[in-house]
């Protein structure tokens, strides 16, 4: 969808705040010397620098995005700022970004498509990646000043949103080989993006950085959407063995994948490596397990989508007692409560509880997603 030539670049202040992904403990001069070198640009003819689009898509909009990955009560508060605001967050003008395509005649069904995500500012392709993205027929599209100091909704996700949409009106692609990737601060960007946008991604690549999901920090998306990551999703974590922090950090983020019903998912530890990009075995090892395929045993998914619906529902009703009770402040602490865990899954109801509990008693600011932080 061709939007206007000049969209603001500036989105309100309430989404921008909406989260940043910070600079973690290594400093500037350390990702300078350890991560620009591994990032250095592979030397092929089919790998195009400063790249420029035109294309803009409604799924890259200011207000798609908060919808799908902000808490409902944080949406609802932010819309007349939407309202107010032009469409896209991003002006494509000023924006470049590389796009690698493999050698030779596209596959009969298509090209699979990789959109990374880098914590590092320029766009480029990594270190001895080209070889095992050609094997594999995958496009890989980076931009520039993404990295892990650019603002994450005004920034980050819509450029790897806009990346995705202008490699696949260019080049065929296979829906069902769309991948989200990244790099440490990037990975953890990604793990939000395939969350809230399982509609485009069929799988997330997760090297050396991830959180756990649910609750404001990072927000399940509305129900169907997340019905739809719990299905079709299959993230795999790549990490090094010696980036201990990290290993750390990906078992957490197991833990709540489970908690949350979301099962296809599976890891690769890359030997004798630190918090650095993934090498090219390593690479080809995560590649071969995101394409695998993976069915989700129907009773266990609907097992523990169940006892989700009964916690929800427990919430729900704490929160109905409160207000039938004339309790407001407590009503309201529920009702934020419900938002700050349950997400978009929980919009419905939450919707409802605010029909239901006096204007007065609805004044509370629910506090915007957290920031995450660490390497």
């Amino acid at each position: 969808m061709q939007m206007r030539d000049s969209p603001n670049a500036d989105i309100p202040a309430a989404l921008q705040c909406a989260r940043r992904i910070v600079l973690h403990t290594l400093r500037v001069a350390i990702w300078l010397g350890v991560f620009g070198a591994a990032a250095a640009n592979a030397a092929s003819d089919n790998t195009a620098k400063n790249v420029t689009f035109n294309t803009y898509s409604p799924l890259s909009s200011s207000a798609e995005m908060a919808r799908r990955m902000l808490t409902p009560l944080t949406y609802r508060r932010i819309q007349p700022d939407l309202a107010n605001a032009r469409p896209q967050p991003i002006d494509l003008s000023g924006e470049k970004f590389l796009v690698h395509v493999p050698d030779g005649a596209p596959p009969v069904q298509g090209y699979g498509l990789l959109v990374f995500i880098p914590p590092w500012q320029q766009a480029s392709l990594p270190k001895d990646w080209a070889g095992v993205l050609d094997r594999h027929d995958l496009i890989f599209v980076t931009a520039a000043n993404s990295g892990n100091d650019a603002g994450m909704l005004d920034r980050r996700v819509p450029l790897a949103l806009l990346g995705y949409e202008n490699v696949r009106s260019r080049y065929p692609i296979d829906a069902n080989r769309v991948y989200i990737g990244g790099m440490s601060g990037g990975s953890r960007v990604a793990l939000r993006v395939a969350l809230a946008y399982p509609d485009v991604f069929r799988g997330a690549l997760l090297n050396a950085g991830s959180d756990p999901i649910g609750g404001d920090e990072v927000a399940l998306p509305p129900l169907d959407l997340f019905h739809r990551f719990q299905e079709s999703t299959r993230l795999v974590f790549l990490t090094g063995a010696r980036d201990e922090v990290n290993m750390h950090n990906d078992l957490q983020s197991q833990t709540s994948l489970r908690g949350w019903c979301v099962f296809d998912f599976d890891s690769v530890t890359i030997p004798r490596r630190g918090h650095e990009i993934a090498d090219a075995a390593g690479l080809a090892q995560a590649l071969k397990k995101l394409e695998q395929p993976f069915a989700v045993e129907p009773g266990k998914l609907a097992q523990c989508r169940a006892a989700l619906d009964e916690e929800l529902a427990s919430k729900v009703a704490g929160a109905r007692t409160a207000i039938r009770e004339g309790e407001h402040d407590r009503a309201v602490a529920e009702i934020t409560a419900i938002d700050a865990r349950f997400g978009g899954m929980a919009e419905q109801a939450i919707a409802t509880l605010r029909d239901q509990t006096p204007p007065s008693a609805t004044k509370t600011k629910p506090a915007p997603p957290a920031a995450p932080s660490g390497p």
